[in-house]
């Protein structure tokens, strides 16, 4: 249930700065491309996020296929959707669920 908790958390945290972000500066996701390139540090941060979330779906990939725990697939879509902050611990909480 900790996993679950961190997922929740991984969703609803990040989004509150996202809608803040957009509430000032309108739906642009151009304009957010852009702002997470502002500086050195942010691109440092888009690019391991990004290296993260392509490594943690080659690891869902790769286990599913082994385990056939299909359902563990929604943590590729919330990884890319909504970040690794919830795709990671969405998919070790389906991962530590008994499989039927």
């Amino acid at each position: 249930m900790v996993y679950l908790a961190l997922a929740l958390w991984g969703a609803v945290h990040p989004m509150y700065y996202f809608i803040q972000w957009f509430s000032e500066n309108g739906l642009s996701l151009s304009g957010m491309v852009a702002a997470w390139h502002a500086n050195a540090a942010s691109s440092g941060l888009v690019w391991d996020l990004t290296i993260a979330a392509i490594a943690l779906t080659v690891w869902v990939l790769a286990e599913v296929s082994v385990r056939r725990n299909w359902r563990a697939l929604i943590a590729i879509p919330a990884t890319f959707c909504i970040g690794v902050s919830c795709g990671l611990p969405l998919y070790l909480f389906m991962r530590t669920a008994p499989v039927k």
